[in-house]
């Protein structure tokens, strides 16, 4: 694919401008180990191309990248017998904690639940009636 961004940091790492620890590329995606190594093994997809974010795919472009996410997955869990579960993570947009405006997925091995990772997540549910959750629920269906 020629869609890349001369400033992008992993448009660059497709380009081979900069090294990574590449452990699956093809035409259309590549994943490479992050260099901040959360734990031991956590990866990377990146499309192969430029898309800042999901709000940027296509159904065609989600089809063609994401399709790759159970097989890195797989390699990384059959990788060490240690690994019992995988976070997958997507950060979404600045607001959402992304760093790299190049669409990127992160796959990070789960050994214990003493790793170094925290996935909070707050129960808000005492704040929803039912009324609200269909409100909700309606205003993303209309724009479906």
């Amino acid at each position: 694919m020629t869609e890349l961004e001369k400033d992008c940091l992993f448009c660059k790492i497709i380009r081979g401008e900069i090294p990574s620890y590449t452990v699956f590329e093809n035409d259309d995606v590549k994943a490479f180990l992050d260099i901040s190594q959360v734990t031991k093994g956590h990866t990377l997809i990146i499309p192969k191309k430029h898309l800042v974010n999901f709000f940027d795919y296509s159904q065609e472009d989600a089809a063609r990248f994401l399709q790759y996410i159970p097989v890195v997955a797989q390699a990384i869990k059959e990788s060490d017998p240690t690994i019992k579960g995988l976070n997958v993570e997507v950060n979404n947009g600045e607001i959402a904690g992304q760093v790299v405006m190049h669409s990127h997925i992160h796959l990070i091995p789960r050994r214990s639940e003493n790793d170094p990772i925290s996935t909070p997540h707050v129960n808000n549910a005492d704040q929803y009636s039912e009324a609200d959750y269909q409100a909700v629920a309606n205003a993303i269906k209309n724009n479906l």
